[in-house]
């Protein structure tokens, strides 16, 4: 299983972010972590409108940082009494995404945890969540926190493409279960519909290429999870259609909680750029808590 030692939260003090702090404590807890809360404060010159000297920039950031940093010691104490764990807490000026980024590589962080929206989501919308920024430059597994932390994961889907990854995906997803119902996914996408049209092409069967290929990746699985710990209690599904929106659906349908996706790093290129990821358009769309890992346990850019 992943060592999750470092646990890093971002809370910019929102209500939706309390959530960020309440599943990283839980996931501490677990996990016997050490849980860092980290709050990053956007310094005036970030803002247009203001016409202020550079001095009065820096005495405004500087006494501003000093009373957020005494606000997250305030939070971190809270946390750190109701969970029993061990909390340490930062404040950082700057961009958002730029400084949790930095932070989790100063600290060597083993799992980053921040919410899906915050406090700036007027602002959001023109320049791009801070999640949706992190996700194109951390090297670190990124939780993105959607649901209410009241009680554990229940359902826990590990999205799988047979990729190198997919065995990470699903030791993830076992290490944040918590003994949660646990399943294994593999949406059979565009190499269906090109298999497909070589079959009538060829005139032959095709409900029997369709069974063809269903075993194909049910076999796939079986092989995929055999030599996991724990593999026999995790359930496989296959299912056929558009990668994002069969995800989406069947996670809305199966109330899944959380979904392990993984990052593949930046070889796609222009074509990733322009069309989108799997794993990024689930992760933005998703009603679940969802789970970034890239190659060796990373998170992918």
């Amino acid at each position: 299983m992943p060592s999750l030692r470092t646990i890093v939260a971002a809370t910019d003090f929102s209500d939706f972010s309390e959530r960020v702090v309440q599943r990283a404590a839980q996931i501490a807890k677990q996990h016997g972590s050490t849980m860092h809360l980290l709050h990053v404060v956007r310094p005036l010159e970030l803002y247009p409108s203001l016409t202020l000297t550079q001095d009065e920039f820096s005495r405004h950031d500087e006494d501003f940082q000093e009373a957020e940093r005494t606000r997250l010691q305030a939070i971190a104490s809270g946390v750190a009494d109701t969970f029993g764990i061990a909390v340490e807490t930062a404040t950082r000026l700057g961009r958002a995404h730029t400084e949790i980024g930095a932070y989790a590589d100063a600290v060597s962080a083993d799992l980053v945890v921040i919410g899906a929206r915050g406090e700036n989501t007027l602002m959001d919308l023109f320049l791009g969540s801070t999640a949706a920024r992190l996700m194109r430059g951390i090297h670190h597994p990124v939780l993105i926190v959607r649901r209410p932390a009241t009680d554990a994961y229940a359902r826990v889907l590990a999205a799988v493409d047979f990729s190198p990854l997919s065995a990470d995906v699903v030791t993830y997803a076992l290490s944040l279960a918590s003994g949660a119902e646990v399943e294994a996914l593999h949406v059979q996408g565009s190499e269906v519909e090109h298999r497909l049209r070589r079959a009538r092409y060829e005139q032959v069967d095709i409900a029997d290429w369709l069974a063809r290929l269903r075993g194909e990746a049910e076999r796939q699985l079986d092989a995929l999870l055999a030599p996991l710990e724990h593999g026999a209690s995790v359930a496989r599904r296959v299912v056929a259609g558009f990668p994002p929106a069969a995800l989406c659906q069947y996670i809305d349908d199966h109330r899944v909680d959380l979904v392990v996706l993984g990052r593949h790093g930046e070889s796609a290129g222009l074509h990733d750029w322009l069309l989108g990821s799997v794993s990024r358009d689930v992760a933005l769309a998703t009603t679940a808590d969802v789970l970034m890992i890239g190659p060796g346990g990373k998170a992918g850019g």
